[in-house]
């Protein structure tokens, strides 16, 4: 059986993001720095940003992009909402605390900007603050930059970290007869946003298990357990279940990225990679009919081509 695409759209919203490089002796130090600095940035429900791995680069990744010191690197991106009244604050926060706290205290780990076009942060010059008057500007690997003593070494760091427009809250949903397959189907989809650049799935895996609404009857909370579309409350009194006959187990991915062509590309390319799964039944998605956000990603975009992604 092949499973149905829904002709409906992920209701995506604006987002200020920042990626930078993080580059280190090894695999294994690489992905230390990697959790680290991602991690609690699943969603901006409770988190400082949501954070993610766009791609490894460089002798063990995509090695079409050199990294500045020949060593294996990742490009993590982080992002907050546009409409967060102190955004550019808040973005700079993150950015700060999870490269102090977790890629500069990391093992042989490196820091560097992909761009320094304006605006930017000062993320080098706050950071090299660590360095007590010690620190110093450099020529390191063709860039200046800030060079911190560690007991462990040297720590180099670029001194300027662009930040930009993007896209957040692109997501899929796959509703299957198992959670095993749901699981499976959401597993395949985030593999292929791995070879899409420019995006990252940022929740555990890349996979949320518990897609959330708008509102709660709890005043304290401004987001809740999707009910509508919890597998185990179908039939309960109260509960208008909107879940498809034969489906126990719905997973979501989430997809931020540089802008919303980049999204819809993998968006597209995750909907192919989970097709495939046997006892998929259903891939939809989460929106809120235009209230959230005006940056549509369309499951089935050759059904409207008057609102292609640019």
């Amino acid at each position: 059986m092949t499973a149905i695409v829904e002709d409906t759209y992920a209701e995506a919203f604006r987002s200020l993001y920042v990626e930078f490089l993080i580059t280190a002796r090894d695999r294994k130090w690489l992905d230390h720095a990697i959790n680290a600095a991602t991690g609690c940035g699943s969603s901006t429900i409770m988190c400082d940003c949501e954070a993610g791995l766009d791609r490894y680069v460089g002798p063990g990744g995509d090695t079409s992009f050199e990294t500045p010191d020949g060593r294996p690197g990742a490009i993590c991106q982080l992002h907050v909402p546009r409409f967060w009244k102190h955004r550019v604050d808040a973005l700079e926060k993150a950015l700060l605390k999870r490269v102090s706290q977790n890629v500069l205290t990391c093992p042989t780990t490196r820091c560097f900007s992909l761009s320094d076009t304006e605006p930017y942060y000062r993320l080098g010059r706050k950071v090299a603050f660590f360095g007590d008057g010690f620190e110093r500007i450099e020529d390191r690997f063709g860039r200046s930059m800030w060079v911190l003593p560690t007991m462990g070494g040297d720590f180099c760091i670029d001194r300027r970290f662009s930040y930009h427009d993007g896209v957040m809250g692109g997501n899929l949903w796959f509703m299957a007869t198992s959670e095993a397959a749901s699981l499976e189907a959401a597993e395949r989809a985030v593999e292929a946003c791995q070879h899409v650049s420019g995006v990252v799935t940022p929740f555990p895996g890349g996979v949320a298990a518990s897609g959330s609404k708008a509102g709660s009857r709890y005043k304290f909370l401004f987001a809740s357990t999707n009910d509508a579309f919890c597998p185990t409350l179908k039939g309960r009194p109260g509960v208008e279940s909107m879940i498809p006959d034969g489906v126990t187990s719905i997973m979501e991915i989430i997809i931020n990225g540089r802008d919303l062509a980049t999204v819809s590309a993998a968006t597209q390319a995750s909907i192919k990679a989970a097709s495939v799964v046997d006892g998929l039944i259903r891939i939809s998605a989460g929106n809120y009919s235009g209230r959230l956000g005006k940056s549509w990603v369309w499951l089935l975009p050759e059904l409207h081509p008057e609102v292609q992604p640019a």
